[in-house]
């Protein structure tokens, strides 16, 4: 999250509100063209797309054209733009981190807890959880899973998958609609895009910010550092942690076995150049254990929090400097 003592020294609007079963923040400058809207006017356009999407997106309201997409017989089913681009997304997160981010495990997120939404139920202690959960090891990809085999056709409006697979967007949906309502403030001195613990920051004169991630086991920080533009993602099980009948399950599955992965690693951050990019290598790098996040996060760097409570900086973290804008936007 930013800081608040940390914000741009220029006026900026701040819009909040709950959504995708979280919160949501815009922080707005001046418009830096004529014939913009104002700051405030553009917080309330961007809200009331947000919300468009989340009723498009969740497969928690059986109302929503993502649970009539899972629900449809056929092959071919033809889709609103909206539901192209975040299908195309999560297919693009999928073939990124080598089919780890599967989006094709509904299934076993109803099976183990998660058919409905928990975003109002406490979640299980941490401590608790990982006292009671089995030998951690590295995440591995389905090698038979479905998601090679659908595709999005934008022309036509038309997504084609294998009859019976149900599609979740998941932490995706709030990357892309971190970066849509990125697109959407272009010409603005500086902006902010708070999505659920997924930033995009930037704007045409952007400032530095500091960044704070925090620690899953306490109150305090596990590192802080500055960011003009860009993305930051962060993925863990600290919010999403319920009992079963058999211990504790999370929303973060080994794609292998459609289980909770337990891999060493209790949080992952990482910066992208995009909020998608950053989302999809925070759960490469929680889903990799803690030597493969290492790798995973070398290049944009980012940061894991292990077992113990132990931080580790990786990529330009390590190294103690702020990350150049121009190094993340490459």
């Amino acid at each position: 999250m930013i800081s608040s003592q940390d914000q741009s020294p220029y006026t900026e609007t701040d819009r909040r509100f709950k959504l995708f079963g979280s919160h949501v923040r815009l922080l707005i400058g001046e418009p830096m063209s004529p014939g913009l809207p104002s700051p405030e006017a553009m917080g309330i356009q961007i809200e009331f797309f947000l919300r468009l999407l989340h009723r498009k997106l969740t497969r928690f309201d059986e109302s929503s054209e993502l649970c009539a997409l899972n629900s449809e017989p056929g092959e071919h089913c033809s889709v609103s733009p909206t539901l192209a681009v975040a299908i195309d997304a999560a297919l693009w997160a999928a073939r990124r981190s080598d089919g780890m981010v599967d989006p094709t495990l509904v299934r076993e997120l109803e099976r183990v807890g998660y058919a409905t939404s928990r975003a109002d139920q406490p979640s299980a202690g941490i401590l608790d959880a990982l006292a009671a959960a089995p030998e951690r090891k590295p995440a591995r990809p389905r090698e038979d899973s479905a998601w090679r085999r659908i595709s999005v056709d934008a022309a036509s409006g038309t997504v084609t998958r294998p009859q019976g697979v149900r599609l979740d967007t998941g932490g995706c949906g709030k990357g892309l609609a971190a970066d849509l309502a990125a697109d959407r403030l272009g010409g603005y001195s500086t902006f902010v895009v708070d999505s659920g613990g997924d930033l995009r920051l930037g704007g045409e004169q952007p400032v530095e910010r500091r960044v704070r991630i925090d620690h899953p086991l306490d109150q305090a920080a596990a590192h802080e550092f500055t960011l003009d533009r860009g993305a930051v993602a962060t993925s863990g099980i600290k919010t999403r942690l319920w009992r079963t009948e058999t211990g504790f399950a999370h929303h973060l599955l080994d794609p292998s076995t459609g289980s909770p992965a337990w891999t060493g690693v209790i949080q992952a951050t990482s910066l992208g150049s995009t909020a998608l990019e950053a989302e999809t290598l925070a759960k490469m790098a929680f889903l990799s254990g803690p030597a493969g996040a290492r790798d995973v996060l070398a290049r944009h760097g980012g940061l894991i929090v292990l077992d113990d409570g132990t931080v580790e900086l990786c990529g330009a973290l390590e190294a103690g400097v702020p990350t150049p804008a121009e190094a993340v936007a490459r």
